[in-house]
């Protein structure tokens, strides 16, 4: 869900702002979420904001967007503008690319990647094309490849979005710095027609050779074609000091040696900068510090969450309201769950010390329960996809967690364990004094799983389908060894 920011700046913000307005906003910020790469928690970020006065702050994650809602929520908590973006891997396919451009070293090109540029969200078609991108960067590229999308998909999906030109590792200083100057031009007029004034020539100073070679020949194409410039500064990590903790990580994740030199490495000014040594440092160039505040005030929305929103398991008739809706699925639970305890009973004896009323009595309760807290529509999707997939001969695990304790999920076969005989309280898994989306554990078949959820997209709609991800942290004792390793 998209909805415009509304919050009050920060103490700090505030005071920044009256006394001669923002002086700079960091546009290129990579979190932890810049999965071996950054070294920034969203927490940190939000401090490390709030501390420097930083009214706005903009997250461009390498390839994803894994943390746009929990930097949205954690920033505007702070009282800072959040920006959701994404750097994104660029391929101008219809461009012919010379032998040997970025072909070995630390900078090495990816498999069909130019460069990438930094794509932020002005508004909600903005960051609704984020999404469809960052999608299309990881669905639709070959084994093997890294994620990027051709520019002929970029193009499909230009709406409500910046771009900055990706600095060092971006499709234009590339050609530059290879001295494949007839590459750069059409490049960065064909994203010119693409966004318009929505583009901007991004301009890095970390005291990079490579920088300052194709510093003079960025801003000259700049001002021949009426394109804004833009100062950035790669965030990678909070301070300087955490410049030899930051390469380690990208030795870890490059499964390289820190002595060695051939390999990528950031440098100590890749920290999260201050405005004020910001504005020193593009001091001749205060109209690229104008364009960050000119960038973040065309940005004004941000992703916020919602709660989940399930497809109707009945069908009812055209116009019918929600309140039907919840009737009709209240009432196919209690049909599906007494004959499925009919059917259970009929193969299981039952619980010492219980009589088939006190069955009945427990599934009347639940039942209850379930439906005033909204959720029989749930209890049925689910048990529709188990009971296919246990028709279809897939294994399913018996039910693990707080759901075994429900007399109604061991009714639709959702679980297999009689919770009266064990003492399970449905309470652990469903109460109503703490209104929360109940949650099956429950365990398919690694090896024929993705029937299971092809059959879901299939009668729900692959719009309706999501696979989420586990992120993992390194730990203490990993952190030991593969530090150890790297060094």
């Amino acid at each position: 869900m998209i909805a415009p920011v509304k919050t009050s700046l920060s103490t700090a913000a505030v005071a920044n702002a009256a006394s001669a307005g923002p002086k700079y906003v960091h546009l290129k910020v990579h979190s932890a979420y810049s999965l071996l790469e950054g070294a920034l928690p969203i927490g940190t970020l939000a401090k490390l904001a709030d501390k420097l006065a930083m009214p706005a702050l903009a997250l461009t994650d390498t390839d994803n967007l894994f943390g746009a809602l929990e930097f949205s929520n954690k920033l505007a908590d702070a009282g800072i503008q959040p920006i959701a973006g994404v750097s994104l891997a660029i391929d101008f396919e219809d461009v012919q690319k010379p032998v040997g451009l970025h072909a070995t070293g630390p900078q090495a090109k990816p498999a069909g990647c130019d460069g990438r540029l930094a794509l932020l969200a002005m508004n909600a078609d903005g960051y609704a094309n984020l999404m469809k991108l960052v999608s299309a960067a990881h669905l639709g590229t070959k084994d093997g490849d890294s994620p990027h999308v051709g520019i002929t998909k970029l193009a499909q999906h230009t709406a409500g979005l910046i771009v900055l030109t990706g600095g060092p590792d971006g499709p234009i200083d590339r050609p530059l710095a290879d001295g494949q100057d007839v590459l750069a031009k059409p490049r960065l007029l064909e994203l010119q027609k693409m966004f318009g004034d929505r583009l901007y020539v991004e301009v890095q100073r970390h005291g990079l050779e490579r920088e300052a070679a194709v510093e003079p020949s960025l801003i000259a194409l700049a001002y021949a074609h009426d394109i804004a410039l833009v100062a950035t500064n790669e965030c990678y990590f909070a301070k300087p000091d955490d410049f030899e903790a930051h390469d380690a990580l990208l030795c870890i994740a490059g499964g390289r040696y820190v002595s060695e030199d051939n390999r990528r490495r950031a440098t100590k000014e890749h920290y999260f900068k201050s405005a004020d040594v910001m504005v020193k440092l593009f001091a001749d160039l205060p109209e690229a510090l104008a364009s960050t505040v000119e960038i973040a005030k065309r940005c004004a929305f941000r992703p916020k969450g919602r709660k989940p929103i399930l497809p109707s398991f009945v069908t009812t008739q055209d116009g019918a309201s929600e309140d039907d809706k919840l009737t009709a699925e209240a009432a196919e639970l209690a049909r599906q769950a007494a004959e499925g305890l009919d059917a259970r009973l009929r193969i299981n004896p039952l619980a010492a010390g219980f009589t088939r009323a006190d069955y009945d009595t427990r599934l009347a309760y639940e039942i209850d329960v379930i439906s005033k807290m909204k959720f029989p529509g749930y209890f049925l999707i689910v048990a529709d996809f188990i009971q296919w997939s246990k028709a279809q001969g897939i294994p399913v695990g018996p039910g693990r967690g707080s759901g075994a304790g429900s007399l109604v999920a061991w009714s639709l076969t959702i679980t297999d364990l009689d919770p009266l005989r064990f003492g399970l309280l449905f309470e652990r898994f469903l109460n109503p004094e703490r209104v929360s989306m109940p949650d099956f554990d429950i365990d398919f078949c690694q090896d024929r799983r993705e029937e299971t959820i092809l059959y879901v997209q299939q009668k729900y709609g692959v719009d309706r389908v999501a696979q989420i991800i586990t992120h993992g942290k390194l730990q203490a004792r990993a952190v030991l060894r593969d530090v150890g390793r790297v060094l």
